[in-house]
């Protein structure tokens, strides 16, 4: 016999909640891109992204496409808006203001 989970209802949460994450270095540079990188800020630039989708369209596997967007988080340069959902937060190859 065996066992299982059964889910009687889902939750619906809105795509405008935040996930919290903690930025734990300085965003990153232009120079610390790899071609991954820039495809993803290039499609982070046009609007919101999935890593399956992003995957899809970049032709990198799932499991990187996540390693290099958690990157991205991880420095601060995009933020997971909801689970698997991304958006950018600012791009690395913009020149900042070095007053800011």
């Amino acid at each position: 016999m065996g066992y299982g989970i059964r889910v009687k209802s889902k939750a619906i949460v809105p795509l405008d909640v935040s996930v919290t994450t903690t930025n734990q270095g300085s965003m990153l540079d232009s120079e610390d891109l790899g071609p991954a990188d820039e495809k993803l800020l290039d499609m982070l630039n046009e609007g919101r992204v999935t890593a399956p989708y992003a995957s899809e369209k970049t032709g990198y596997s799932l499991q990187y496409v996540r390693d290099r967007l958690g990157r991205l988080v991880e420095h601060g340069n995009a933020r997971k808006v909801y689970e698997g959902l991304y958006e950018l937060v600012e791009d690395p190859r913009e020149e900042r203001d070095p007053d800011e």
